[in-house]
């Protein structure tokens, strides 16, 4: 009996032994899972942690390229006119203000019915110096006020901002001066000046003036150009050319691009690269630098259909007193290059400029050397 017993109690503790064995293996295995998923929590938590920098990171850098573009946007590399709400109070605000207009509705107060005097042909500076002379590329006057006075090859002689001016009247609207000491030339000086505020002086701001397109590898073709201008142009400016007026009859709504009441042979405009550079960013209404609706090729063969038709002449003997000076595309003779009318006007032009470069090369070279 006592044998039993014994026999009893021994399987029982082995009984207990194997039991508790059994409960240390599964708390270590539960440890062990737990351990596991604690690991897969925290790789979770740090990838999800690290995506989380990463996309912030990529925002900051987002929202950092739109704060460079929106500065960049804000402050344009090119000339803007002064705010004219900066206009000062007074009578120098007031001499501005008239200038502005005079430049925008000239015909009203100068033209052939106009309310001041009677000297001009109908259009308007406006019409040729684009939103009141402040247009990006579209012929403004960003750079008057700091270049005049200037000597300029055209007279060979220094002229002041009101000679340029008159230059003007008499040319592109085909008039007569202005008084220099007169309210009216007082007020676009005045206007002009305002302008340039800011711009240094003897600095032309990027963006002033017009644009200056490349050499054609051909002659512009009149031809080619009235087909273009009567799909793209006469629209505005009517197929005869004769520009469209207002209702009142006062001023052009669309200035007229040949005839009677056009600019004359000595206007900057009659010169085709003058032309074609200016239709290039601003024509048809609407286009504005650097996007254009017209090729290179169709704004030169437009100029020459343009600058083909006829128009009022001036006298330009006293121009160009040192004929070396001439522009290229200047047309009328005589020249120190060698090469006709036709080809100035028409082109092609790069081998007037490659002769030109030869001629100047032959000068330095045999210009004598200063000694030491």
């Amino acid at each position: 009996m006592i044998e039993e017993n014994k026999n009893n109690s021994e399987e029982n503790v082995w009984l207990s032994r194997a039991i508790l064995k059994s409960l240390q293996l599964v708390i270590v295995l539960v440890v062990l899972g737990a351990l596991l998923i604690a690991m897969a929590f925290v790789e979770a938590k740090t990838g999800a942690l690290a995506n989380f920098f990463n996309k912030k990171e990529e925002i900051v850098l987002a929202d950092t390229t739109q704060n460079k573009a929106a500065k960049k946007e804000e402050k344009p590399d090119h000339w803007v006119a002064p705010d004219l709400a900066t206009i000062p109070a007074g009578e120098q605000g007031e001499m501005i203000k008239y200038g502005r207009e005079l430049i925008a509705h000239t015909a009203k107060y100068l033209g052939p019915r106009g309310s001041v005097m009677q000297v001009s042909n109908g259009m308007n500076c406006q019409n040729c110096h684009l939103d009141a002379g402040t247009k990006n590329m579209g012929n403004n006057y960003g750079a008057v006020a700091a270049t005049y006075p200037k000597i300029r090859a055209r007279s060979g002689a220094m002229e002041s901002m009101e000679k340029r001016i008159n230059d003007c009247v008499e040319r592109s609207l085909n008039g007569k001066a202005l008084a220099e000491d007169s309210k009216e030339m007082k007020a676009i000086v005045a206007y002009m000046k305002w302008l340039g505020t800011d711009v240094p002086k003897g600095k032309a701001p990027k963006g002033s003036g017009i644009f200056d397109l490349p050499y054609l590898d051909r002659p512009i073709d009149p031809e080619k150009g009235k087909v273009l201008y009567e799909q793209k142009c006469a629209s505005c400016h009517q197929k005869d050319g004769k520009g469209t007026l207002n209702m009142e009859g006062t001023e052009y709504t669309f200035p007229p691009l040949w005839g009677e009441h056009s600019y004359n042979s000595g206007a900057g405009l009659y010169r085709m690269s003058r032309f074609a550079g200016y239709i290039k960013y601003n024509m048809p209404l609407g286009v504005t630098y650097p996007d254009s609706q017209l090729t290179d090729e169709e704004a030169w063969d437009i100029a020459a259909y343009v600058n083909t038709m006829n128009r009022p002449s001036k006298d330009l003997s006293k121009d160009w007193p040192d004929i070396s000076k001439k522009p290229i595309d200047h047309p009328f003779g005589p020249f120190a290059d060698g090469f006709d009318e036709k080809q100035h006007k028409y082109g092609p032009f790069a081998p007037i400029k490659k002769k030109r470069e030869e001629m100047k090369k032959g000068k330095e070279d045999k210009a004598p050397t200063s000694k030491k």
